[in-house]
């Protein structure tokens, strides 16, 4: 077994501010499952949706204004989803580095396209169909969640909504997708001396 797989790809991030306090870990290689707690009831079922379907583990708490608005946790969890993820990947050496995925939820479909590169970038083309999801949670929402992952795990993520006329339905395609395409990213193919780089290094 070579070092990269016996290598525990997990990470821990504890985040303060004066709008919420987060404490978040992250397992790659764990069982699908999520006991997040983010005082947002449909992030929630979000990271849930991510964590079955990609294979990651993710438990913690976040604390703060949501009952106000929703926008600082769901902006906060992102950014320490990011930071854990990146934490969790190391120093990229012999994953996959890209994935690509589709996902449909009944008339909805999202396609989700990632790389490990180090350098942060998010395409969001996704008009979604209504402007809340729910009684209280804006769709604006989604594009924020990824925007503060993509930044602080160092991706680069294009998202899609192909089409769809359900917010909640659009959301959780993209979710899904990007679920599995970050299992597929981040998987191990080769060995701890490959990185998978022209430059050989991935900043």
């Amino acid at each position: 077994m070579s070092a990269a797989i016996e290598h525990i790809r997990q990470a821990t991030i504890e985040r303060e501010t004066g709008e919420t306090s987060i404490r978040l870990t992250l397992d790659l290689d764990g069982a699908g499952s999520s006991s997040m707690k983010t005082g947002v009831l449909f992030l929630d079922h979000m990271l849930d949706a991510l964590c079955r379907h990609s294979g990651f583990d993710l438990s913690g708490s976040c604390t703060g204004d949501a009952e106000m608005d929703a926008h600082h946790s769901v902006e906060d969890v992102g950014i320490a989803f990011g930071q854990a993820l990146r934490g969790a990947i190391g120093d990229r050496a012999g994953i996959a580095r890209y994935g690509a995925a589709y996902a449909p939820l009944d008339e909805a479909l999202a396609r989700f396209v990632v790389d490990f590169s180090g350098r942060p970038y998010l395409e969001f083309v996704a008009v979604m169909p209504e402007p809340m999801i729910g009684a209280d949670f804006a769709s604006s929402l989604i594009e924020e969640f990824w925007r503060a992952a993509s930044v602080n795990g160092g991706l680069t993520v294009h998202i899609d909504l192909i089409r769809a006329r359900n917010a909640h339905h659009a959301a959780e395609a993209i979710f899904k997708s990007a679920a599995l395409a970050l299992r597929m990213a981040s998987r191990i193919t080769r060995d701890s001396t490959f990185v998978p780089s022209t430059k050989g290094m991935l900043a």
